[in-house]
């Protein structure tokens, strides 16, 4: 017994001993290192271990010492360097947070953990990086003014229709300089104190097609070609077709996104407007100012933009020729209704007509504008037969038309008001499509290109005072308003009459064709007034057909009442004036 407690004494005496040792020598060692940096530490590869903070920095300051200039090499034929002034980009050392970390190693107040430290640091020496500050922008917009010099483009595969046919561009490859993995590169060897040259190697970008994805993409390019995608709202129209489809399409599959919304945000530019409050400013029997209240629209883009793009895969993979996309909108009320602002039964728009004249002459183009500001505003009373002749009043220079190409005596000759049966074209289509009668219309003698750019053959109506008139009644509650907007730059003509809509649904039939004539020989008539060898054509040709068309107007289910309308065209041979005389 006494042999065990005399040994159980020397054991505590020995845990004693070793405890004040252990704690002897901890307050050694975290004395002898007071202030300073613990052993085993370093930053960037230089040893700080028992220095101060402010020795540390000192230490670094003289080992680490940013050159003027830095140099990058691109390795070519014909080696290229490019010299950096370290200066320009503002390249300075950050010491601070590496020996702060460094210093608080086994100082985070925690004993045990920091004995671990320490003891840690002693296994596996402990390292800090330094930092690096410098203006990335600057040393960006190097970059790139660098990577000008040694990039190559690479040229993206496309299509295109070349008379008619697609040709496939495969593409070539280009090489780019990668800006953030040579910025990354630069950084890393300044704070490792690596001042060598910088090798640049600029990355390969091959876009370029294989033999089989081109004879793939050509298959789907032709294929969009007979294809169209069209997106509706009130009365725009907004068409894609054919060719227009190919800056859409990715030859690597599926569609550039931002080419087609970038084509998106353009149409919903025209489509959202704020609501409107009506104008209505009425003098001696014309409305001289005139704005129907609308409904503000915005469009939901997210939904056009997916409707598009369902529309495209549609019209790609299935067996459709052509999808109609209805805008979406949401729509706000304006302050008034248009009634609110006359007493006249004018509400609403009941009828439109459109035409273009794309290709007209000078002096064409405006007689159009003319003669559409002439009936702008005109007024047709209940019960009244509007005669187009008689609104329009005298055509001629003394009223301010101009000389331009009209049909006379079987002859298309110059004459006072050329394109004034562009627009009784125009405001007849707008009658039909507001169902009223047609007392009077007469077709032109030939097939006249003007008329049938938006439209089928047959839905034209001249006009030549006294002998021919487009007459139409008003059978409507209301008295009928009449607006017209010449649009000069795009050359369309639209009417819009507005009124009291009573019910009725107005339907004109597709136009029939029958009995077409193809033109005669082209003539060519000896001018002497011309030089010698000199061609002037005077006359166009033009295919002769008889075409009709059926006009009906129902409300609640029965007809008001139907009529056909009959055109017969002539054919239209083309004339030259062949030069005879002296040059």
């Amino acid at each position: 017994m006494k042999n065990v407690v005399k040994h159980l004494k020397f054991l505590l005496l020995v845990s004693l001993f070793l405890s004040v040792l252990t704690i002897g020598v901890l307050w050694y060692f975290f004395v002898k290192y007071h202030g300073r940096i613990y052993p085993n530490i370093s930053v960037s590869g230089v040893y700080v271990g028992g220095l101060t903070i402010v020795e540390a920095k000192s230490k670094l300051k003289s080992t680490f010492i940013i050159p003027e200039m830095i140099e990058l090499v691109y390795l070519s034929d014909d080696e290229k360097k490019f010299v950096l002034n370290t200066s320009e980009i503002e390249f300075k050392y950050d010491y601070n947070d590496a020996l702060e970390n460094a210093y608080k190693t086994g100082r985070s107040s925690r004993i045990f953990r920091d004995i671990y430290d320490v003891i840690n640091a002693f296994k596996k020496p402990v390292g800090y990086e330094i930092g690096l500050i410098y203006n990335s922008d600057l040393l960006k917009e190097r970059l790139f003014a660098i990577s000008a010099q040694i990039s190559e483009e690479p040229v993206y595969p496309s299509a295109e229709l070349i008379s008619g046919n697609v040709v496939i561009n495969k593409g070539l490859p280009g090489y780019e300089l990668d800006i953030a993995e040579v910025e990354r590169l630069i950084v890393s060897k300044i704070k490792a104190g690596d001042f060598s040259p910088v090798f640049l190697v600029p990355k390969l970008i091959d876009p370029s097609l294989d033999e089989l994805s081109a004879s793939l993409f050509k298959a789907r390019v032709e294929k969009m070609l007979a294809k169209s995608v069209v997106s509706k709202h009130e009365s725009m129209e907004f068409k894609y077709e054919g060719a227009n489809f190919l800056p859409f399409l990715n030859p690597s599959g599926g569609y550039f996104t931002d080419k087609i919304d970038d084509e998106l945000g353009k149409i919903i530019d025209k489509v959202n407007r704020p609501a409107q409050n009506p104008t209505f400013v009425f003098n001696e029997g014309r409305v001289e100012e005139f704005t129907p209240a609308k409904e503000g629209v915005v469009v939901i883009q997210d939904d056009f933009k997916n409707a598009f793009f369902d529309a495209l895969k549609k019209v790609e993979s299935e067996d459709v020729s052509a999808v109609q996309i209805d805008i979406p909108v949401l729509k706000t009320d304006p302050e008034f209704k248009t009634e609110d602002v006359n007493n006249l039964g004018i509400k609403e728009l009941i009828g439109r007509g459109s035409s273009r004249f794309r290709g007209s002459i000078t002096s064409r183009v405006h007689n159009i504008n003319l003669a559409a500001s002439k009936l702008n505003g005109l007024l047709i009373k209940p019960g009244d037969v509007f005669s187009f002749n008689s609104a329009l009043g005298d055509v001629s220079k003394f009223t301010g038309y101009k000389e331009a190409y009209v049909i006379k005596d079987g002859k298309t000759v110059l004459g006072d008001g050329g394109g004034v049966c562009q627009v009784s074209t125009t405001l007849f289509r707008a009658a039909l499509n507001a169902g009223l009668p047609i007392i009077e219309r007469r077709a032109h003698s030939y097939r006249v290109g003007y008329y049938e750019q938006d439209s089928g053959p047959g839905l034209d109506a001249t006009v030549y005072d006294p002998t021919t008139d487009l007459k139409i009644k008003n059978d409507t509650p209301g008295h009928v308003l009449i607006q017209a907007n010449a649009d000069i730059t795009n050359y369309s003509l639209v009417f819009e009459l507005y009124g009291t809509s009573d019910g009725r649904i107005a339907e004109v039939s597709k136009p029939v064709i029958t009995d077409s004539t193809p033109p005669p020989e082209d003539l060519y008539v000896d001018e002497p007034t011309l030089p010698q060898g000199e061609i002037k054509q005077i006359e166009f040709k033009a295919w002769g057909a008889r075409v009709n068309f059926d006009y009906t107007v129902t409300r609640g289910g029965e007809i008001i009442f139907e009529k056909t309308f009959y055109s017969n065209y002539k054919p239209w041979q083309a004339v030259f004036l062949r030069g005879t005389g002296p040059n």
